[in-house]
């Protein structure tokens, strides 16, 4: 395969579909509480210049107050907007018939969606959901017509990856040796996530059905050793609640911890008194210094305009939320960030392009001070998890949140057919416990040998009988560009 050209296709069909999720326990982060979503399903077909076609998929789950946190809007106008973003990238993808390389169809749109989804009253992060989930099926499409891995298709570069395309600071970079030098590695460990509201301690019948509710049944059953830590925002409320959370960790023989702000800090100076109080804290000896980093602690809409070296110089700290770009990572880091995170929703091809600018930059500096995290947004047991966890161990990361396994009820909403094709098509993945098909996490691992067959890390698809068409919702302020997709 070495030597081989990235094929080039034409996109000529693109369906939408959705399925509701109703979540086992309440995840609070932030200033929201999630009780239940919409998870959206991509399938998408190709058109190879010889005429071969194929078809591929992804899925992921529209989360409200993520993508857009103003307070205003509902959470239905949240989703909304995601479906905007999608009808958005599908019109681009679907009206250009030129046939380009994977990496190719998101780059020639991605600046034409960017500007109709803000000419739609579009965040940027909300309007790139669209291309993030079609570069996704797209992808899967490409791998599954030429019979190869997400691994073998990336190494290769198949994917015609030229990040200078669009992220003009990779000029001259070499990002078919970086391809070319990834492994996938075969577990991943699991970081598990402590919302603002969850119990720490006993069996609160949230639920009640059998499963981990409390952060020490958590322990217990999957033994995690990896724990993301959700902040406020409030800092003696912070302060007393990872007290207790330490509490709970200190128990174990080791640990580490990042910690996620979710953009409810305000300023730099808000922050450092929590550290500093942190690090004070006897009770917070070893958890303080357990922490990793520090995730998205300011909201987006000033985090780029406050310089937090002199934070970081003793703490990493990381955009997220703050990622709605390609050039959002350049720009942190000359404010004193040194890490940025991976999330499918937020685009596979930015996470390989602030890959690159992490080996660059660390070779700059000979140090390791720049990477890449893998964060979690719910993603549900399927096709969602399946993808974003190749994409964080194809990048080399060792650790990863997951909170869909946690507040989710595995593959309970799928019908038993599916789950039981995606259970034989990843019985190292899953298992069936408790009435469904759900993640097997064994020591805080997830086993990932079986996604590296062929196509986007999914021996199985989705019944898409069991799906609903995407529609808009009449009266939306989308709903006039959105229409019911034609199926392929």
């Amino acid at each position: 395969m070495p030597g081989m050209v990235a094929p080039t296709f034409t996109v000529v069909g693109i369906d939408c579909f959705e399925r509701p999720v109703r979540l086992r326990l309440p995840f609070r982060f932030g200033a929201a509480t999630l009780t239940e979503a919409i998870q959206i399903f991509v399938r998408a077909r190709i058109r190879l210049p010889a005429g071969r076609e194929a078809v591929g998929a992804t899925a992921d789950l529209m989360v409200p107050k993520w993508f857009d946190k103003d307070p205003t809007l509902s959470d239905d106008e949240n989703v909304e907007e995601l479906r905007c973003a999608l009808t958005v990238a599908r019109d681009a993808y679907m009206a250009d018939a030129t046939p380009r390389s994977a990496f190719g169809h998101f780059a020639a749109h991605y600046d034409e969606c960017l500007a109709e989804g803000e000419r739609r009253g579009l965040p940027a992060l909300a309007a790139q959901f669209g291309p993030a989930e079609i570069d996704r099926a797209l992808l899967d499409a490409l791998c599954r017509t030429v019979g190869v891995s997400f691994p073998r298709a990336v190494q290769a570069n198949l994917i015609g990856f030229n990040p200078a395309a669009v992220a003009h600071d990779l000029d001259g970079f070499d990002a078919s040796a970086l391809l070319a030098s990834l492994a996938p590695r075969d577990t991943i460990a699991l970081r598990h996530t402590i919302g603002l509201v969850d119990p720490l301690s006993g069996h609160p019948r949230q639920a009640d059905d059998g499963l981990p509710e409390s952060l020490e049944e958590v322990i217990a059953f999957y033994r995690p050793t990896w724990f993301k830590l959700k902040l406020g925002g409030d800092v003696a409320a912070d302060l007393a609640r990872l007290i207790e959370i330490a509490a709970v960790l200190d128990r174990l023989p080791s640990y580490r911890v990042t910690l996620d702000g979710n953009e409810q800090f305000t300023d730099p100076a808000q922050l450092r008194a929590l550290i500093e109080r942190m690090q004070a804290e006897p009770c917070l000896h070893r958890l303080s210094a357990a922490v990793a980093f520090i995730e998205q602690p300011i909201a987006r809409r000033c985090a780029l305009e406050h310089d937090v070296g002199g934070i970081a110089h003793n703490i990493a700290l990381l955009i997220d939320e703050s990622d709605a770009a390609v050039d959002a990572f350049p720009r942190s880091r000359a404010l004193g960030y040194t890490g940025v995170s991976s999330k499918s929703c937020k685009g596979l091809y930015k996470s390989f392009i602030n890959l690159a600018r992490c080996t660059r930059w660390n070779a700059e500096e000979g140090a390791s001070r720049f990477f890449l995290s893998a964060e979690d947004l719910t993603t549900q047991a399927g096709m969602s998890v399946q993808q974003d966890l190749a994409l964080a161990a194809l990048l080399g990361i060792e650790h990863v949140e997951r909170n869909g396994h946690h507040y989710g009820n595995g593959m309970a909403g799928a019908p038993e057919p599916e789950q039981r094709s995606f259970l034989a098509a990843h019985p190292d993945l899953y298992e069936r416990s408790h009435g469904a098909v759900r993640l097997a996490i064994r020591g805080g691992m997830l086993a990932l040998r079986s996604l590296w067959s062929e196509g986007f890390a999914s021996g199985a698809l989705p019944d898409w009988s069991s799906l609903t068409p995407q529609l808009s919702r009449p009266g939306s302020r989308s709903a006039a560009a959105t229409a019911p997709i034609p199926s392929i």
